[in-house]
């Protein structure tokens, strides 16, 4: 090994990095910025444990509240959610998306009794409900694969339509394929839409094999059509596809577009159901995930297709 040598490529690649003001300045917000997202996420005196649903009626907007509500929401560490709608957060309940629902008005509370986290918060929260009329809802008994399934293939799809065009296309710019290609009879439309298809396709089949290798490992339980998951697939991958194309429609730098993709991603992945709920949630934050594609498509899927959702 010549030392001569391999100090002169390790001082051009520091000096490449450092003057490439782009990746420099990437590297150096990028961990501000996630600090800043989940310390708006999870900002407040500590991270609840619980959500109970509360039934109670606005008027013009406002919600009414009663002397129950104070007394519940003097308990540290549980979420309160008000609801207008019973059915919606019975339904709630039955998903475990919520542990608990309580009706101040007839005196009525639910409880999930295939829920440990609704068993625990009956027994928090009994001394403030003591005179009322217990009643049960049953959502059928959930592995936490099957409550994972959903946001697994829709990050595994977004990670490959993202990186899989994104970084591929700038990748061609950088090495000057684009213009190699300019002088053939291919058009730029042509080209980009061949790019979009063949990802559509890769990502469709790769989700496939996988969902098919985990069902039969796991029996996952299918409650939809097969063809009605599949359009949707498709259209959340070409979601992501164009959305991959967008952000790299300018970017000439790997390393830029590495940082930017993962930009992209990231409030993707925290903010779109993939591994927590969203639900009592501040309503910026929830309002600014409805703008992501990938919510769209793992929420679908939740209330359509998995064990997640299944009620008996």
């Amino acid at each position: 090994m010549n030392i001569k040598r391999f100090f002169a490529v390790f001082k051009a690649r520091n000096i490449e990095f450092f003057r490439d003001k782009s990746s420099l300045g990437w590297n150096l917000i990028f961990p501000v910025l996630l600090l800043v997202g989940f310390s708006f996420i999870f900002s407040g005196d500590g991270r609840s444990a619980y959500k109970v649903g509360i039934l109670n009626q606005s008027v013009d907007g406002v919600i009414q509240t009663t002397d129950i509500d104070e007394h519940l929401k003097s308990i540290r560490f549980i979420d309160f959610i008000y609801y207008e709608n019973e059915t919606t957060a019975k339904n709630k309940l039955t998903r475990h998306t919520i542990d608990l629902v309580v009706n101040p008005l007839t005196k009525e509370y639910w409880v999930n009794t295939e829920s440990a986290k609704s068993y625990l918060v009956e027994k928090i929260v009994s001394t403030q409900i003591e005179d009322f009329t217990r009643l049960e809802t049953t959502g059928k008994k959930i592995r936490y694969v099957d409550w994972v399934l959903p946001g697994i293939l829709g990050m595994n799809m977004m990670f490959s339509c993202l990186f899989g065009v994104g970084y591929v296309i700038v990748r061609y710019r950088k090495n000057a394929v684009l213009k190699r290609l300019k002088a053939t009879p291919l058009s730029a439309f042509e080209f980009v839409s061949a790019q979009l298809l063949s990802r559509l396709f890769i990502v469709m089949f790769l989700s496939s094999v996988v969902y098919t290798g985990c069902n039969l490992l796991f029996d996952f339980f299918m409650l939809g059509s097969y063809f009605d998951l599949i359009v949707i697939g498709m259209l959340g991958a070409f979601c992501l596809i164009s959305l991959g194309l967008l952000v790299a429609s300018r970017s000439k730098s790997e390393e830029l577009i590495g940082g930017l993709l993962n930009l992209t991603s990231w409030p993707m992945m925290m903010l779109s159901g993939v591994w927590f709920s969203l639900e009592g949630a501040p309503p910026a934050l929830q309002t600014f995930a409805d703008f992501l594609p990938l919510t769209h498509l793992v929420v679908w899927c939740e209330r359509n297709y998995c064990r997640r959702c299944y009620v008996k």
